[in-house]
């Protein structure tokens, strides 16, 4: 089966740039000059078929050339492997352009698979330089200064590599060998397993041409250093095979089936199809990425029975549906109107989703899809004494509380912190744990994500019992009025809980998977003083400490993040006491790879900070003011973290109370 003008498309898919308009709910597509087809490798990458002879050399493979052709300027021939080398290439003229970055690959998002199946190369940076230092012959201290002052070991590794001279030239690498070669070192453990790691990673790195050494390293580190969200993927999927159509012979008879719609009209085709494989991929049995599943269903079948064939399945974790914040009452009533909707108690523990298999082994994940069964074995081994005989399989949502059996009362989410994370043992647990379940997703092979939220509490209740501190329905009541919303808000804060989550029951209730939706509200105590939500924010500078705290950092620099042009912008910065920073660039950037919740008194313009810039002033961002550190999130990944158009809604949203409080204010005086 032939597909490669499928990937002349997918090439040029790649290489459009997805933009939100202001409420974020359509997205225009703009080509880019042609001069930007960076992402030819991509395409042999996912399929591994290729059909022209080459005609350029290896040594001078640009994907990034004028009048480039995916085909004819391949730098390897019909039937060869992929070498890495094209990956390298690749790798280099998108960080040279990372303006207009729009590719898709699993190297480019540096994952060895799923999230769900832990896999870590676990290599840190000492061994990295000593494996660098084994195979160029360079002396280690050398290659850690040279590190140090280059803040980039990737780059060190390269200019050692291209200043080592070899009698006899290894087999170039192919892409599929590195890309097994990193899932060799993710599986090894045990006492000789640094070692084999090394010794794994000194083969690549001599076999390494031009730039192969700097992305293979970085890839190592866990830096790869290029920003590609896994939207930009899905988007460049959808669009070639809206475009080019798989399962067609050679050559194709249809290569560009958008080919006499209206500008409008396609727009909105490929829009549609863009928002069904996202949605696919959402329920797909190997997600978060892995496109080793999707893949082969685009190629055979078409983006059109994605949903046939990647189904939500217990064992594989859901990306959760998360609330928006609101900031009183009387906004949740206009909100919901006549729609009919609940109250329930927001706690503040652990996103708990909790799945029951056929064969009654039972798994828990977090809200990133992590893994944490082996985190939680009290509540492994409370679900079967809880759930009916009637339930066979089952995915359930809740959150996991601290909670004290003495007193019988919630514990704060700092007790909850001091588990042991990894390989807990059931007989050593000190702090325990309450799971309050609020919703069911799937029941005895049946997927409920699209029945309405009173439908799914309603079997959550008949196919679950209650046991009192250790297994809860959450706390709820069904209610439109003003004054009892307000009570249950009180007490929930009296009972240890962050507030309320308010959810539509019937007109537009069904769960939205990976999406923040407005049908679910969050209304906490914080709302009612200042600034309503707290942030969670990235770390991405620091500031070094003075007098006392010299040689510690004495503050940090956070951002929040800009989902269209996948970067982070700067927001505010945190100082461990009343120190007082001069300059708004950190003394040393960080790698954003922390969040921070944070809650702050106010929101003002800044000319410094580049928050949701041109969205309120052309030249002015929003930040943060007297911002105070919670916690860190650690169940949130820099992508996860708060974004710049939700920052701008806050500010517009407080602004306009102060307005309407002045307002009254003067009123009153008049």
């Amino acid at each position: 089966m032939h597909f490669s003008s499928f990937y002349l498309f997918f090439i040029t898919a790649l290489c459009a740039t997805v933009k939100s308009n202001g409420n974020g709910n359509s997205c225009h597509i703009v080509q880019l000059e042609t001069n930007l087809l960076l992402f030819l490798f991509l395409t042999h990458c996912l399929f591994l078929f290729f059909f022209s002879e080459s005609t350029s050399g290896q040594t001078d493979y640009d994907p990034s050339r004028p009048n480039y052709h995916p085909v004819d300027h391949a730098c390897w021939k019909q039937g060869q492997k992929v070498p890495y080398l094209a990956v390298a290439r690749t790798f280099e003229k998108i960080e040279e352009d990372s303006d207009d970055l729009l590719c898709c690959v699993y190297l480019c998002l540096n994952q060895l698979g799923p999230a769900y199946l832990g896999m870590e190369l676990g290599v840190g940076e000492t061994v990295l330089m000593k494996a660098v230092a084994q195979a160029t012959g360079r002396q280690l201290d050398k290659i850690k200064a040279e590190a140090q002052e280059k803040g980039d070991l990737g780059l060190v590794a390269e200019s050692s590599r291209s200043n080592q001279r070899m009698m006899f030239q290894p087999a170039s690498l192919t892409a599929g060998g590195v890309f097994r070669k990193l899932k060799e070192i993710a599986s090894m453990s045990g006492n000789s397993a640094m070692n084999k790691k090394i010794d794994i990673i000194k083969g690549l790195f001599v076999a390494c041409r031009f730039s192969e050494a700097r992305y293979i390293v970085r890839s190592l580190a866990g830096k790869l250093r290029i920003g590609l969200a896994e939207q930009s993927v899905l988007s460049a999927l959808s669009q070639a095979v809206c475009l080019t159509p798989p399962g067609q012979g050679f050559p194709p008879a249809v290569i560009d089936a958008g080919k006499g719609m209206s500008a409008e009209s396609r727009r909105a085709w490929i829009e549609e199809k863009i928002l069904s494989l996202i949605l696919s991929h959402s329920f797909c049995p190997l997600s978060m990425p892995n496109f080793d599943v999707l893949i082969p269903v685009l190629l055979k079948e078409g983006i059109d029975q994605l949903p046939c064939h990647c189904k939500l399945t217990p064992g594989v974790p859901l990306r959760p549906m998360l609330a928006h914040p609101t900031k009183g009452v009387g906004e949740v009533m206009k909100k919901f109107d006549e729609a009919a909707f609940t109250c329930e108690y927001k706690y503040d523990g652990e996103r708990a989703q909790i799945h029951i298999l056929e064969n009654g082994e039972v798994k828990i994940f977090s809200r990133n899809q992590e893994d944490n069964t082996s985190k939680y074995p009290d509540i492994i081994s409370r679900i079967p004494k809880v759930k009916k005989d009637s339930v066979v399989s089952c995915v359930l949502d809740s959150e996991a509380v601290a909670w004290d059996r003495e007193k019988k009362q919630i514990q704060p989410f700092q007790v909850l912190t001091t588990r042991k994370r990894k390989d807990v043992d059931a007989s050593e647990i000190k702090v325990q744990v309450c799971v309050y379940a609020f919703d069911l997703l799937y029941l005895n092979g049946e997927s409920l994500v699209r029945q309405p939220l009173c439908r799914r509490r309603a079997l959550l209740k008949e196919s679950f019992s209650e046991v009192e501190g250790e297994f809860v329905f959450a706390r709820s009541i069904d209610s439109d009025n003003t004054d009892t919303i307000a009570e249950f808000l009180e007490q929930s804060v009296r009972d240890s809980c962050e507030g309320l989550m308010v959810k539509t029951l019937e007109k537009d209730a069904t769960y939205e998977i990976a999406k923040r939706s407005h049908n679910w509200l969050k209304l906490k105590k914080d709302y009612l003083e200042g600034v309503g939500d707290t942030m969670d924010l990235c770390v991405i500078g620091a500031y070094l400490g003075k007098g006392k705290r010299t040689g510690t950092y004495g503050g940090f620099l956070l951002a929040c993040y800009d989902e269209e042009n996948e970067e982070f912008q700067s927001v505010c910065k945190v100082c461990s006491v009343n120190y007082f920073f001069s300059s708004a660039e950190p003394d040393v950037w960080l790698d954003a790879v922390q969040v921070w919740e944070v809650k702050c008194a106010d929101l003002s313009l800044s000319p410094v900070y580049k928050a949701a810039m041109g969205m309120v002033d052309p030249e002015k961002g929003i930040s943060l003011r007297f911002p105070r550190f919670l916690r860190i999130r650690d169940d949130k990944k820099p992508e996860d973290a708060t974004t710049g158009s939700q920052v701008h809604d806050q500010h517009i949203c407080l602004n306009t109370q102060i307005y309407i409080h002045d307002f009254y204010m003067q009123l009153s005086v008049t």
